[in-house]
């Protein structure tokens, strides 16, 4: 199938960029049939991906002429210090600005937020990046509990396979979910994750911090979720200021304590909902919610979806649409 009129990806790569970022989104919209893709590097010259793989390109960035339909950028390893080049974050900029949509897998939401893209929007970037994202760009919302977050024209992901996440949805409003179904279908993947579930590691929202005043609470929090865990016993067990603990949550997971502690209880509530038979009521007890409606109303928050429906989702009984989330008005 030939590419739908005025359906062309940029995909922006360097050296260092990783190269399930760029392979996994390029599958999926090749395969929709619907986009011409481009991929676009700083001088036009071939790149050495993260794992050594030598990729060529269509054109260097000065050469991408405005406006464009759609504008990707590719994100690089989350080691301390790794940066795309200074031209990448300039050419963004440019070409970003006009551009109809602009999307990041992995930490290419880092060369938004340099270029400017990202000021007061929500965002997404690959786990061990969420601190660092939220700590250099303060005026970002990070919602490190997300798979994929849309915030009007701008959409960023996690990592790996998040890439592939993200490019079904665009096929999905750009051509309808039924499209964007066969595509994931061929894929031999869902279209999207269950209620956007976030990446399943160690604490559900990201690394788990070096400090160990963070980790005391974060222990605490996580082998106990159905436990007291207010603001104030949080930091008396940290023993330091409510303040300092919420300055602490900020820089180090870049969420807020009560964030936190909501997307644990939400992590571990789910976990009871896909292996056991327990009724809503009961996970809600167990999970330290309080309530029902109480967990129903976190499950909104942090998964986009209600318990039961999160259950049924995961149980197959239900097809699933694509799964960015979509800021509220």
């Amino acid at each position: 199938m030939a590419a739908d009129d005025g359906r062309e990806v940029f995909l922006v790569v360097y050296d260092g960029a990783v190269l399930m970022d760029v392979a996994g989104p390029l599958q999926v919209l090749s395969g929709s049939g619907g986009y011409r893709t481009r991929l676009v590097s700083p001088d036009g010259r071939p790149v050495r991906t993260d794992v050594g793989v030598r990729m060529g390109v269509d054109l260097a960035l000065p050469e991408v002429r405005t406006p464009v339909d759609t504008l990707m950028v590719a994100g690089c390893p989350t080691t301390a210090g790794n940066r795309p080049p200074t031209t990448v974050v300039e050419q963004v900029r440019r070409i970003g600005r006009s551009a109809r949509r602009v999307a990041s897998v992995r930490t290419g939401a880092l060369v938004l937020a340099e270029a400017g893209l990202l000021e007061g929007r929500r965002a997404r970037t690959h786990w061990a990046a969420c601190g660092d994202l939220a700590a250099r760009f303060p005026s970002v919302v990070v919602r490190p509990d997300a798979v994929c977050v849309r915030d009007g024209p701008h959409l960023t992901s996690a990592g790996m396979t998040a890439g592939i996440d993200l490019a079904l949805a665009l096929v999905a409003e750009d051509f309808g979910v039924d499209r964007a179904r066969t595509v994931a279908r061929h894929l031999v993947g869902s279209l999207h994750r269950p209620g956007g579930q976030a990446q399943r590691d160690s604490a559900g929202v990201g690394p788990a911090p070096g400090g160990p005043v963070l980790r005391r609470v974060l222990d605490a929090i996580e082998t106990q979720p159905s436990a007291e865990h207010t603001l104030a016993t949080m930091a008396a067990r940290a023993a330091v200021s409510e303040r300092q603990l919420t300055r602490l949550f900020r820089r180090e997971l870049g969420t807020t304590p009560a964030r936190y502690v909501e997307l644990i209880r939400v992590h571990a509530a789910r976990e009871l909902l896909e292996t056991g038979d327990a009724g809503v009521t009961s996970v809600a007890r167990l999970c330290g919610f309080g309530s029902a409606e109480t967990m129903r109303r976190a499950f909104l928050r942090v998964a986009g979806v209600t318990p039961t429906t999160y259950r049924r989702r995961f149980r197959g009984q239900e097809v699933h649409g694509a799964g960015v989330r979509r800021r509220q008005p």
